[in-house]
Parts: C-alpha cells; structure tokens; sequence
C-alpha cells in the first residue's frame, strides 16, 4: 500500500504547476518536501512559485539546505534554461585526493545521493575534469585523481535555453552533464533525463496551445479550470467564424444564383487549411528544434510560399476537373469556367495559406507571444477567409 507523500507524488505528477501547488498546499510540509525534492528541478520551481507563502515556508524548512539554497541559485537563471535545471553536485573532490581515499568518501556519499560521475575542481571551484567510477575503481590506491580524471569534460552553460542544449547534447549520451559558469565554476548537474523531460513538457504542450489549450492543462486539471482555460479562445475562435461567414454572405446573390459553388466551399476550405496547418507544423518545429536560425525567415517564407502553389496546383487540377463532371451532370453551362475557377481559387489559397502558416508564428514570436499559442485558430480564419472570398469573388466576376 503507497504511503501518503506516494499517493500524493502521482498526484502532482499529474497536474500542471497551479493544480500542484494547491495539492501541496493541503498536505503536510513534511510530505510537501518530499514530493518536490522527487519532482524534475524545473517543476519543483514552478510548484514553489504557485504555492501560498505559509504553506510554502513550512515545506522548505524539511528541504535540505543545500538542495534549498541550489533551488535559490537556479532561480538566478533565466526560465527555460539549463540553470533552472541544476542539481547539487555532491561528489566533489580535489586533484591531489588518492584513490584509496576517494573510494571511501564515494562509499559514505553514495549512502546519500546518487553518484555517477566525480568531479575534480581547484579550490575557487573551477572544474578541472570528470572521474569515471570505473577508472576510480580500476586506479592504483595511491595514484592521484589529476592523473585518473578526463581531462576538459563537456559541460553546459547555466544561461543555455534548453533547446539549444539538447542539440548539444542529443549524440554525447552521457547520464549526467556538469554546469559552469564562464569562468569554468562548477554550478551544478544536470541529468540528461532530466533535460529531455523538461523539453518533452514543453513539446507536447505545443499541440495543445495550438488551439487555445493551456500549457498547464493536464488530464487531472478539475473541470471549471479547464473551462476557465478553454472558453476564451473559442470565443475569440467564434468571432473568427462569423468574419468567415460575413465573407460568404458578401457573396449571397452569387450563390443563389451559382447553388453548386456551395458544394465546393468545404473542399477549399479543407485544402487551404491542410497546407497552411503543414507549414505551421514546420515552423513550429523549426523554432522548437533550433533550426530556425535568425535570418532564415525569409527564406522560410519563400520556400512555403512555392510550396503552397505547386500544392495548389497541382490539386487545383484535381478538384476543377471534379468541378466540371459536378457541373455537367447538373446541365451547367459554364462547367468549363467553373472548372478554371476552382483551380485558380484553390492554387491562389493555397499559397497565402502556405504563407499564413510561416508567418503566423513569425509575428507572434516577434512581438513577445508565444508562436505555438492558438495559432491554428488564426490560421483556420485567414485560410478560411481567402479561400472562400476568392472562389466566390472569381465567380462573380468570370462567371455569367
């Protein structure tokens, strides 16, 4: 049977930071300090930051002091990078230790803490190499760790955003990955566990925030909340439609008129969104990845631009000729036009489709938002919007 601080780990496991906090809240400081000293660095943070000052104080004071004033030192770095991530690095020894002493240590620390790798600092605490286990253990007693240590090991800066340390680190493999400053100071762990955890989160919250789901939203999220988070976004998604319906109505006499354009409204509508949802797929992932670099913006536009015509095209062709055979077995006598028509529509959508969704994105990042956030709602209104008055206004004009 799981003890309370265990039913209430799964618990918060399970929530977004607000949700946890709350949780926490109600539990002893005790069973608090435990469950956040379980969690990922990152997430333990953001729970403390939602957390009541009283509750929150009284969980601190079960948190060890060094792992406490590591959390204060991860604070001092910007969210969202390697610093945020730290953890206290526990074996820390100096060059001139002997094996045989260093075995022992290793032995009490490992009661403690789990140990993978050593590290070698100078007494300012600059890092001057990495003791494997295996080299340690292999050692003569009396040899010294300046000549068992890996000399210059990789590290990562505390400032790194994390995408950028996932690309550095996706073909080194290593368990565990030391922290310095510029100076070489040894700041901290990170775990490469711990690493693609924190991204993984933020990937797939991206989905999510797409169409106006909270990055905080989780399964367990209770029921008002989740409304509270939602409800906005498809309001604003609501008055996106009615712009779309406003184009059609522009287009009513056209219509009555023309009833089989209607048929042909979903298939733009559906085409155009499909390639403007591909492009955002593309950039999204771009900026989450790090390929998109600064000055790559234009030529990213450019490619999705061409993209969206040859697409549109090369289907255009595909639903004109669908269009005639609809127009002919309706004994309309411009199947011919309408047929020119859709492809034109549809190649002309497509293109500010493709380019909507490279440029969505774009914007929300340069004016501070965040490119992921309801994106799709935006896009689906201009693809909409361009298809359909295109289409009808093509209609209007060529059609008799």
């Amino acid at each position: 049977m799981k003890s309370s601080s265990e039913s209430l780990l799964d618990a918060v496991s399970q929530s977004g930071a607000h949700d946890a906090a709350d949780l926490l809240e109600q539990a002893s400081g005790e069973d608090a300090a435990k469950v956040l000293q379980q969690l990922n660095p990152m997430v333990a943070q953001r729970v403390l930051e939602e957390m009541q000052e009283e509750p929150r104080t009284a969980a601190m004071t079960f948190v060890p002091l060094r792992k406490a004033r590591q959390w204060a030192s991860n604070r001092e770095h910007p969210e969202d990078s390697v610093g945020w991530l730290m953890e206290e690095p526990v074996a820390v020894f100096r060059p001139d230790a002997s094996a045989r002493d260093t075995i022992e240590e290793v032995r009490k620390l490992a009661k403690k803490a789990f140990i993978t790798y050593g590290y070698i600092t100078d007494e300012q605490g600059r890092l001057l190499g990495l003791l494997v286990m295996r080299d340690l253990m292999l050692a003569e007693p009396d040899a010294r760790l300046k000549d068992v240590m890996v000399r210059d090991p990789f590290k990562l800066d505390p400032n790194m955003e994390l995408t950028e340390a996932m690309k550095m680190v996706v073909n080194k493999h290593y368990p565990v990955y030391p922290v310095c400053s510029k100076d070489g100071i040894l700041l901290g762990l990170v775990r490469g566990q711990t690493l693609f955890e924190a991204r993984a989160i933020e990937i797939s919250a991206q989905v999510g925030s797409m169409v106006g789901v909270e990055k905080e939203e989780r399964l367990s999220t209770p029921l008002l909340r989740s409304l509270r988070f939602r409800h906005p976004w498809l309001q604003i998604n609501l008055v996106t439609c009615f712009i779309a319906a406003t184009v059609v109505g522009v287009f009513e006499g056209t219509l009555g008129r023309l009833v089989l354009l209607a048929a042909f409204l979903p298939v733009l509508a559906g085409q155009s969104g499909n390639t403007g949802c591909q492009a955002l797929a593309v950039t999204l992932r771009g900026m989450t990845l790090g390929d998109l670099k600064p000055g790559d913006e234009r030529r990213l536009v450019i490619k999705e631009g061409l993209l969206g015509l040859y697409n549109g095209m090369l289907v255009g062709i595909s639903a004109g000729i669908g269009m005639g055979i609809y127009a002919l077995m309706n004994h309309n006598p411009n199947a011919l036009m309408l047929a020119f028509v859709v492809w034109v529509a549809m190649t002309f959508s497509c293109v500010v489709s493709g380019l909507s969704g490279a440029l969505i994105p774009l914007l929300l990042r340069k004016f501070g938002a965040d490119p992921a956030t309801a994106s799709s709602i935006f896009l689906t209104t201009a693809t909409d919007v361009i298809s359909m008055g295109t289409f009808l206004g093509l209609a209007t004009l060529l059609v008799p």
